[in-house]
C-alpha cells in the first residue's frame, strides 16, 4: 500500500502519495516521449522534465513549494501544474494571490533548469559553447488589470537576462531591465501556440519567434540558466480581485534544452 499524506494547495487540502499529487489517468493516450503504452497521467509523461525543478505558487510566506527530481516525474498539482485534457501539453498556472519567491514580488508556475538527472542547479556561460532553449508554447490566460505573463526565459545570477513577454495583445522580447526592448506583434491572440527558442553563444543571445530571429541581446553571463513556465507580472498591490481565478496561465506543449 503506497503511503499517503496530506498537502496543502493555496487553501485546499488534498490526499497525495509521498511520491506525487496526481490527476486520474486518461486511459488509452500515449505520452509523448515514453513507451506508447504509457499513460498521460503526470507532467512528466508530456514533457522530458528529467533536468528540471518545479516552483509552485502554493506553500508558506516567501517560501513557495518546490519539487525536484525524483518527484517531479510523479507528480501534478491541479490547476497549478497538470495535462491539459487532450493531453497534448502541460497547463502552467500562477494566480495573483499565489506565494512568491523572496527575490520578486510575483508568483509563479515555473520550471528551472538543473543539471545531472535533476540532481543540480544550471549554471552556464554565454561566452563558452552553444546553449539553446526551444519552447513551443500558448499564453491562455491573462491576470485582470495587469495583464502582463513571461512564458520563458533566460535568468542570470540575480536577475532575468531576457524573457518573452506578453502585456494585453503584445509580446515582446525583453533585454535585462528594458521590458520592451523589441515588440514580437502587437496582436497575439491568447491560444496561439508559438515556438519560443533562445540560443547563447559567444557573448549573444539570439532570440527567435516561429523559426525567425528577433533580436540580438548581448550578454557576458557565466550563471545562467533556461526557465519556462506562467511567470505572473501582476501581484494582490495592481490586480483585482486577489483570489484563485485571476491568474497567468500558460499550455506548453514541448520543450527542449541543448548544450555543446
Amino acid at each position: 500500500m503506497r503511503c499517503m499524506r496530506i498537502a496543502v494547495l493555496a487553501g485546499i487540502t488534498v490526499a497525495a502519495s509521498t511520491a506525487a499529487l496526481a490527476l486520474p489517468a486518461q486511459a488509452g493516450i500515449p505520452a509523448r516521449h515514453h513507451t506508447p503504452a504509457a499513460q498521460c497521467e503526470y507532467p512528466a509523461d508530456v514533457l522530458d522534465l528529467t533536468n528540471w525543478k518545479l516552483t509552485l505558487p502554493t506553500g508558506e510566506d516567501e517560501d513557495p513549494t518546490d519539487i525536484t527530481q525524483p518527484d517531479l516525474a510523479t507528480f501534478s498539482a491541479k490547476p497549478w501544474f497538470q495535462v491539459t485534457a487532450d493531453c497534448d501539453a502541460v497547463q502552467f498556472r500562477s494566480a495573483v494571490n499565489g506565494v512568491t519567491t523572496g527575490g520578486s514580488s510575483y508568483p509563479r508556475a515555473e520550471l528551472r533548469e538543473m543539471t545531472d538527472d535533476g540532481e543540480e542547479e544550471a549554471g552556464w556561460s554565454t561566452g563558452e559553447g552553444t546553449h539553446t532553449l526551444v519552447v513551443k508554447e500558448a499564453f491562455t490566460a491573462l491576470p485582470k488589470e495587469k495583464p502582463h505573463l513571461v512564458g520563458a526565459q533566460i535568468h542570470g545570477g540575480d536577475d532575468d537576462v531576457t524573457v518573452f513577454r506578453l502585456e494585453g495583445s503584445k509580446l515582446y522580447i525583453t533585454d535585462g531591465d528594458d521590458a520592451h526592448h523589441h515588440l514580437v506583434t502587437d496582436d497575439y491572440e491568447l491560444g496561439t501556440e508559438f515556438e519560443a527558442k533562445f540560443v547563447a553563444r559567444n557573448g549573444k543571445i539570439d532570440a527567435y519567434y516561429n523559426g525567425e530571429r528577433e533580436t540580438t541581446i548581448s550578454s557576458d553571463g557565466d550563471s545562467n540558466y533556461f526557465k519556462a513556465g506562467a511567470y505572473t507580472q501582476a501581484n494582490c498591490d495592481n490586480s483585482d480581485p486577489c483570489d484563485d481565478d485571476n491568474y497567468g496561465e500558460v499550455h506548453i506543449s514541448s520543450l527542449k534544452v541543448t548544450h555543446s
